[in-house]
């Protein structure tokens, strides 16, 4: 069992014991809150086939990879009419990636104050950010509208830094006339991973990135009809580098992303897009080449059809280009630091869900690529600018 799985736990099992202890109002309170409790789980397993770059495995060899599982269980419970206590443990395996569970989240939520106009509230523990739509749940494979989310915006190569963080999050919902407004703010360390050392380069190198105070927030509009959702979510991200004794020295990372989300619901389809700027700097390395400052910008467009209740149809277009003074990457390649195409991605991407039980589902997917801008580091050697991608999966719940 590793350390970071032992502290993980302790972290859970913290926020239990706090549940334990908080004031009980009434005599049989231990069998109300015992009333309450619920646990879910879920377990999804896919397998890819690309014709030329790997993605989560040797998917491009002769009998692809199924080198890509989610399992999750998750557990909450009122001990009180205002707090819920819940947690998720996950075991995630995407490629060569450790698979030991670790806490997802954990929080202990106290709903401070609750009416027909307002509902306000703060949460401690670990959080999910309010990334996007999809962030807090992408990794229940019942919430995402695809296999893969787009890339653009919701990363696999850097994903530790977005999901999740360990502080204290506040929530207001204003229920109005004609609509739904919500807001969080989250303060707390984010879950700087080893992804983030492999993507900037620092794989190889002693020292390792660790999460400093960071801060985002999210505000979300839904109309009263359910037609439209609209959000804006930032985020001011920190980590520093430990690597002192090393040639390059101390140093920080500073993330800055704002996405703006849209999407329009009828009966049977959905219209979803979102547009991302994302300021990424590097500063105070003893090696100068490491300092480094550029605005990336992301955006997809995504269609979705329902049709005969338990299908869904889904064509969407991902655009990703990591540098927005250098969009096809031309510049990055004369100056020899690689591929152009490595600093860019273009994705058409259509697929089907099938919902044959309410717990049981399967999808497919197809992805057209240019570039491997969002390409996984673990996966990046002996590229190609064009490439396919076929995905297929079964998940289940309970």
């Amino acid at each position: 069992m590793s350390y970071r799985w032992r502290i993980e736990r302790l972290i859970a099992w913290s926020l239990f014991t706090l549940a334990g202890c908080l004031p009980w109002p009434v005599a049989n309170a231990d069998a109300d809150a015992m009333d309450t409790l619920q646990v879910h789980g879920f377990l999804s397993q896919a397998w890819l086939v690309s014709d030329d770059n790997d993605f989560f495995g040797p998917s491009s060899e002769n009998d692809g990879s199924f080198q890509y599982t989610e399992i999750g269980l998750n557990v909450s419970l009122r001990p009180l009419r205002d707090v819920l206590v819940s947690a998720q443990v996950l075991s995630r395996r995407a490629g060569d990636d450790d698979a030991s569970p670790r806490l997802d989240h954990g929080i202990v939520d106290y709903q401070a104050f609750s009416n027909a106009r307002r509902r306000l509230g703060i949460q401690l523990g670990r959080f999910k950010n309010p990334f996007g739509f999809y962030n807090q749940t992408r990794d229940v494979a019942f919430t995402r509208p695809s296999i893969l989310l787009p890339q653009s915006i919701y990363f696999e190569r850097t994903r530790s830094l977005a999901l999740a963080a360990d502080g204290v999050s506040v929530y207001d919902e204003e229920y109005l006339a004609d609509g739904t407004l919500r807001l969080q703010i989250g303060i707390g360390d984010p879950q700087a991973g080893d992804d983030l050392d492999e993507t900037l380069g620092l794989g190889e190198q002693a020292g390792s990135f660790d999460g400093r105070t960071s801060y985002i927030g999210q505000i979300l509009y839904e109309d009263g009809e359910g037609h439209w959702t609209a959000a804006l979510s930032a985020a001011d991200v920190t980590a520093r580098y430990q690597d002192s004794a090393g040639p390059i020295g101390d140093g920080r990372f500073h993330f800055q992303p704002w996405i703006l989300s849209w999407q329009y619901n009828q009966e049977h389809w959905s219209l979803t897009t979102e547009f991302a700027l994302r300021r990424i700097a590097l500063d105070d390395f003893t090696n100068p080449r490491l300092n480094d400052v550029s605005l990336g910008q992301s955006w997809y467009v995504q269609y979705t059809r329902r049709f005969a209740d338990e299908w869904q149809w889904l064509l969407r277009y991902d655009s990703l280009a990591n540098d927005r003074n250098d969009r096809d990457g031309s510049q990055y390649e004369a100056d020899g630091l690689g591929p152009a195409y490595s600093r860019y991605a273009r994705d058409v991407t259509t697929g089907l869900q099938w919902r044959i039980h309410p717990r049981v589902l399967l999808a497919a997917e197809w992805h057209n690529i240019e570039g491997t801008g969002w390409l996984p580091v673990a996966d990046a050697e002996d590229t190609e600018k064009y490439w396919n991608l076929l995905l297929f999966q079964a998940s289940f719940r309970f």
